[in-house]
C-alpha cells in the first residue's frame, strides 16, 4: 500500500477522538489541532525534511511494486507460450512452472515505522499515566506531547535509523570496556565544529571513541556561564557553527565509530532566549514558563529552606527584574530564569529541543543540573519525587524516538544517593550517571596521603548493581568541589572547615610536600569555604616542575600523572578524560586579564589547546610523549583484558598499609589485583596472594606477596583459571 501524504494523515488527526484507543491509533499520523496549537514560530525545514522523507518512502514503495508487476509479466508470458504448445491426447500434460514471487523487502523507513509504533504503544499507557498525574489529566497538552514523537520518530535520517537498529539489537552497547571519552570545548579545541572534524584523526590515534562537546548552543557572551545560559536550543553559537556542521561532525563520527555527547540545560534559560525577553514585555503565557513573583513574599518563603549554590559570586536564589517590577527565581546565577516544569508547555517544548538535537545526530545527553528541574515551596528544591517523573518522560520520549540515545546524569552526590537516578529495573531513567564522589575523593586521598575514605567510597560502589554504569574522571571544565564524606572523616580527626582549608593550600603548593599549582573558586571567607581549579598537569606539578626546571620532581610528577590515570582507567564505568590531560597540558592564566573571564577561575582550566604540545607527543622523552604513550598504553590494557569489563566483581583488598589502595577484579576466569602507593614515599602493600601473576606493564612473572610500591606509583597483576 502507497504510504500515505502528510496531508492525508493531517486529516485523520483532526478526527481523533479522546478514548485511549483512538488516541493511539491516531499516533500513526500528524495531529493537526497539536502542531497548530505551539504559539512560536515553527522551522518550515523540518516540515520539507519530513515530506522529503515521506516522497523518498513512496519512491521506494513505488519502485519495488514496479519489480514486482515486471516479474509477474514474465511469468505471464511464460504460462502462456506453455499453454500454446499442441500436445498428443495421449500424451501427460507438462506441468506448468511454479513461479515464485519475489518477498519484498521492507525499507529502512518502512521498519523504522513499524518499530516506532511498537514501542509507542509498549510504553503508551505509562506514558499517560504519568502525564496525567503530573500534569492533571491535561489532554490537549498530552495530545502535542504525542504528535512531537510522531515528528520526529517520522523525520530521523536514514544513517540515524540503522544506527538505533544496531543499538536495540545491542542495548547494552555502552557498558562495554571498550568505551573510552574526551571532554572539550569546540572553540578551545580547534576553533570551531569544521574544526573538530578535520581532527577526528587525532581522536581516534588517541583511543577516545566517544565526544563530549561542551556547551555549544547559542549564549550571549558576556552572560553565557560557560555556554550553561542557553538562549536558543536550536541554535549554535555563530562562532563555532552552524546545525549544518553539527549534523556533518555527527555523521563522520558515526563513521569513525565515535559516538557524540551534548549538554542540555534544564533547568533555566538565559534571561536573553526568546520566552525571557517575552516575559519581560509582559506576557502572561511566557512569564507563566518562569518562577516569577509579585513580591518578595513568596521567594523569601523559598529562602527559608533552598540552598544557595554560589553563596559568594550570586548570593540567594531570586533576582528582582527592573524592567517587569517583578521578582524571577534563579538558582544559579541572576541572568539564568529557572524554569517552571510544573507548565506542561515547558516540558513539551523542552522535549522538543532535545527531540530535534537528536536528530542532529546526538547520541549522549548531559542532563545539566537534573535534581534541580523541580520546585515546591517548603522542600530544599532538590531530588523532589517530581524530577524522577519527568527523567521518566524524557527517558521513554527518547526510547520511542530513537531508541540508541542515551541520558547521561549530572548528580552531584554521593554514588549510593544518585542511584535512584538510574530509576528501576522496570522503570529506568538515567543511562549514565557522573561519579562526582569518586573524584574529589581521589584528590583528597592525594593530598592527605589517607585511603581510607577513598577504600570506603569504593566499596560502596562496588556493592551496586553492575549493570549501573559511571562515567568516571579525574578533571573537567568545572571546579573540585569539597562536598566529602565528613561524618566518615570525623572518626580520623578531620572536621570540614579546616579540612576544606587544608586541602585548598595543598593544591595552591602552600604547604609541605606540595608541588600543586592551583587556585580558589567562589571562595567564601565567611563560611570557610571554597572549591579549586586547576588541570590535572598542574596539580600533579608537571609545571612547577617544569618552571623550576628540576629533573627529579619532573619524574615525579609524570609518576603521579600516570597513576592517577591508571586508577581511573581500572574502575568499571565509563574512562573519560578532559581535553589536553593526555598531554599535560598546563594551567591557563592569561584569563586574568580578560574583563569577561577574569571573575571566573575556572577558565584556568579551560585554556585553549595546544596544538604544538600535541605535536611533541611524537618526540620520544618528552613531557608530552611520556604522558600520552603512557596513558595510551593503559587504555590498551583496559581494551584488552576481559577483567576490566563492567560485569566484573569487584573488591577492596586490605594492604595493612592506609598509603596504599589495593582492589581486585574477577570476570570468566581472569584476574585483576590492582595496587595504587598514595604517599610521598616508597611503601609495602602486606598481601599474601596464593596465585601466580604477571605484571601487566612489564610481562614479567611475580608473586602478589609483601609488595615494595615506589611514591606515587602503581602496579596491575594479572592471573587465568
Amino acid at each position: 500500500m502507497k504510504s500515505k501524504s502528510v496531508k492525508e494523515k493531517e486529516a485523520e488527526k483532526a478526527e481523533a477522538v479522546k478514548d485511549d484507543k483512538e488516541k493511539l491509533s491516531s499516533t500513526k499520523t500528524s495531529v493537526k489541532k497539536a502542531t497548530t496549537a505551539k504559539s512560536d514560530t515553527k522551522d518550515t525545514t523540518k516540515k520539507s525534511d519530513t515530506k522529503d522523507t515521506m516522497a523518498k518512502s513512496d519512491t521506494e514503495d513505488t519502485m519495488a511494486k514496479s519489480d514486482t508487476k515486471d516479474t509477474t509479466k514474465k511469468s505471464d508470458t511464460k504460462k502462456t507460450t506453455a499453454k500454446s504448445v499442441t500436445k498428443k491426447p495421449t500424451e501427460k500434460k507438462a506441468a506448468e512452472p511454479k513461479v515464485k514471487r519475489p518477498k519484498k523487502v521492507k525499507s529502512i523507513k518502512e521498519r523504522a515505522l513499524e518499530s516506532y509504533q511498537n514501542r509507542l504503544n509498549s510504553y503508551f499507557d505509562e506514558m499517560k499515566w504519568l502525564y496525567f498525574e503530573l500534569y492533571r489529566g491535561d489532554e490537549e497538552a498530552f495530545s502535542y506531547f504525542l504528535s512531537l514523537l510522531e515528528k520526529y520518530a517520522l523525520s530521523r535520517e536514514e544513517d540515524l535509523l540503522l544506527l538505533d537498529e544496531q543499538r536495540m539489537a545491542d542495548p547494552d552497547w555502552y557498558k562495554g570496556k571498550d568505551q573510552y571519552g574526551v571532554l572539550l570545548y569546540v572553540n578551545n579545541f580547534a576553533n570551531n565544529l569544521k574544526g573538530v572534524e578535520e581532527h577526528l584523526d587525532y581522536l581516534k590515534e588517541s583511543g577516545f571513541n566517544y565526544l563530549q562537546l561542551m556547551p555549544i548552543l547559542e549564549s550571549p557572551k558576556d552572560k553565557s556561564d560557560g555556554g550553561y545560559a542557553v538562549s536558543d536550543f536550536q541554535k549554535i553559537q555563530a562562532e563555532i557553527g552552524t546545525m549544518g556542521d553539527l549534523r556533518s561532525l555527527s555523521k563522520a563520527c558515526h563513521r569513525e565509530g565515535i559516538s557524540i555527547g551534548l549538554d542540555f540545560v534544564m533547568n533555566h534559560t538565559s534571561e536573553e532566549h526568546e520566552w525571557a525577553k517575552r516575559a519581560r514585555k509582559g506576557e502572561k503565557e511566557h512569564q507563566d514558563r518562569y518562577f516569577i513573583f509579585p513580591n518578595w513574599v513568596i521567594p523569601n518563603e523559598f529562602e527559608k529552606t533552598v540552598p544557595q549554590v554560589f553563596p559568594e559570586s550570586a548570593p540567594g536564589n531570586f533576582t528582582y527584574c527592573d524592567e517587569i517590577k517583578k521578582v524571577v527565581m534563579t538558582t544559579f546565577y541572576p541572568y539564568q530564569w529557572d524554569l517552571n516544569y510544573a507548565n506542561p508547555t515547558v516540558f513539551n517544548d523542552m522535549l522538543d529541543n532535545i527531540l530535534y538535537l537528536c536528530n542532529m545526530g546526538t547520541d549522549v545527553f548531559r542532563l545539566d543540573a537534573v535534581p534541580y528541574i523541580w520546585k515546591r515551596l517548603g522542600t530544599c528544591c532538590r531530588n523532589l519525587p517530581e524530577v524522577h517523573t519527568l527523567i521518566r518522560l524524557f527517558r521513554m520520549a527518547m526510547e520511542i524516538v530513537a531508541p540508541g540515545v542515551l541520558l547521561l546524569g549530572e548528580v552531584v552526590m554521593d554514588p549510593t544517593k544518585v542511584l535512584p537516578y538510574f530509576g528501576t529495573e522496570e522503570k529506568p531513567e538515567c543511562h549514565l550517571l557522573y561519579n562526582v564522589t569518586t573524584m574529589a575523593s581521589t584528590w583528597h586521598t592525594l593530598a592527605t596521603q589517607d585511603t581510607r575514605l577513598l577504600q570506603h567510597q569504593l566499596g560502596q560502589i562496588f556493592a551496586l548493581p553492575k549493570d549501573k554504569v559511571f562515567l568516571n574522571y579525574l578533571r573537567c571544565h568545572d571546579d573540585i568541589g569539597w562536598g566529602l564524606d565528613y561524618a566518615f572523616l570525623r572518626n580520623f580527626g578531620m572536621e570540614e572547615i579546616p579540612h576544606k582549608a587544608y586541602l585548598n593550600a595543598y593544591f595552591r603548593g602552600f604547604t609541605d610536600l606540595s608541588e600543586a599549582r592551583g587556585e580558589l573558586y567562589n571562595d567564601d571567607p565567611l563560611r570557610g569555604d571554597a572549591r579549586l581549579c586547576g588541570t590535572t598537569a598542574s596539580l600533579c606539578g608537571i609545571e612547577a616542575a617544569g618552571k623550576e626546571g628540576n629533573k627529579q620532581k619532573m619524574e615525579d610528577a609524570i609518576r603521579l600523572d600516570i597513576m592517577l590515570h591508571a586508577f581511573l582507567l581500572s574502575l568499571s564505568g565509563i574512562p573519560v578524560l578532559y581535553s589536553g590531560d593526555e598531554i599535560a597540558l598546563e594551567n591557563d592564566y592569561s584569563y586574568h586579564d580578560d574583563p569577561i573571564k577574569k571573575t571566573d577561575s575556572r577558565y584556568l582550566h579551560r585554556g585553549a589547546f595546544s596544538w604544538k604540545k600535541a605535536e611533541k607527543r611524537q618526540t620520544v622523552g618528552t613531557v608530552e610523549e611520556r604522558i600520552y604513550s603512557g596513558i595510551l598504553k593503559l587504555e590498551k590494557l583496559r581494551r584488552e583484558n576481559i577483567a576490566f569489563s563492567n560485569k566484573a566483581d569487584t573488591w577492596i583488598i586490605d594492604t595493612k598499609n592506609s598509603h596504599v589502595l589495593a582492589f581486585g577484579r574477577y570476570f570468566e576466569g581472569v584476574k585483576l589485583l590492582c595496587f595504587y602507593n598514595f604517599s610521598v614515599n616508597t611503601e609495602v602493600a602486606y598481601v599474601s596472594e596464593v596465585e601466580d601473576y604477571v605484571n601487566m606493564l612489564t610481562g614479567k612473572k611475580m608473586k602478589a606477596r609483601d609488595l615494595i610500591i615506589p611514591s606515587h606509583d602503581f602496579v596491575w597483576l594479572k592471573t587465568g583459571f
